[in-house]
């Protein structure tokens, strides 16, 4: 595994409960990193030698500005190109944004703010339009995440992670939960691949608090609290992986009928199958399938 890209997931809590949250970020939430954390995965980041982004997302990363502020000076220090994702829920006016966003002038290459019905924020002159005239004004570059609603036609699908502009819902975390019924569903057994991550060769993955790896958000291959990230990276063997294996090979209708699941007729797309595979096979894969709380189980610290 070649690493380009580490998104530390900074918190899981968040002021908003989305539905369509792949972490389940929640006012309930409590695994946040400290900072002496963040200065391990980038020392960690560093000795790898491939890392050239370090993104900073939650959860909101702004319910907890010293650990964000200490963790890009410290990552633009060591040479990182450096990303944000907020909701912008802090950019009361722009004069405000403008304070809040001043110390990351110069620092980050790249802010992201959401901006749809889920965070409830999608309206002319609020706080994501205030965060992102203010980020134009200090010279960080900006762009706007929107998701749209499950029934929105003529949307673009999403490919690993949330682009920039309009990107469909992906179904798992969350919107597994609450969004999946109000779109189509397709029988079980067509979703033989997975369309979003390249799981042989993941050119990023998320960090979470507790120092889990993620090839896709709620996937671990390993904890670099407990070995390095350059062992980790080193000994990813995709095909041994009792979860990215089967998917590889056939999807997540592989990875159903590789382990003996039952399963429903019809799933909305094939994160939500994977999705619901995955929380059948935790008591049984309960390393690779961690934490808690990207499960939606609250009150893992």
């Amino acid at each position: 595994m070649t690493l380009t890209g580490i998104h530390l997931l900074l918190t899981c809590q968040c002021n908003y409960e989305c539905d369509h949250c792949f972490v389940w970020g929640s006012p309930r939430q409590e695994a946040t990193m400290t900072l002496a954390r963040v200065r391990a995965i980038l020392a960690q980041a560093r000795e790898l030698g491939t890392v050239e982004w370090i993104y900073f997302e939650g959860g909101e990363p702004f319910l907890f500005y010293t650990a964000l502020l200490v963790g890009v000076r410290e990552a633009a220090r060591l040479g990182f190109r450096v990303g944000i994702v907020s909701n912008a829920y802090w950019a009361t006016s722009e004069e405000d944004a403008r304070e809040c966003l001043a110390p990351f002038a110069g620092l980050v290459q790249d802010f992201s703010v959401s901006c749809d019905t889920f965070h409830g924020n999608d309206r002319a002159g609020g706080a994501p339009a205030h965060a992102e005239a203010a980020a134009r004004a200090l010279g960080i570059p900006v762009g706007v995440i929107r998701v749209a609603r499950p029934e929105a036609p003529g949307v673009a699908p999403a490919s690993g992670q949330l682009p920039i502009g309009q990107s469909a819902v992906m179904f798992r975390g969350r919107a597994a939960e609450k969004l999946a019924a109000e779109a189509p569903q397709r029988p079980w057994d067509t979703f033989t691949e997975c369309p979003h991550e390249d799981l042989r060769e993941p050119g990023r993955v998320h960090v979470d608090p507790l120092g889990n790896v993620h090839v896709c958000q709620g996937i671990s291959a390993g904890n670099l609290f407990r070995d390095s990230l350059r062992r980790i990276c080193g000994a990813y063997d995709a095909d041994a992986h009792p979860v990215v294996g089967p998917l590889l090979r056939g999807g997540p209708a592989e990875l159903v009928r590789s382990h003996g699941l039952a399963h429903g007729s019809g799933y909305a797309d094939a994160c939500h199958l994977c999705d619901a595979a995955r929380r059948a096979l935790r008591p049984r894969f309960p390393d690779a399938l961690t934490p808690d709380a990207l499960y939606g189980v609250f009150g893992e610290a």
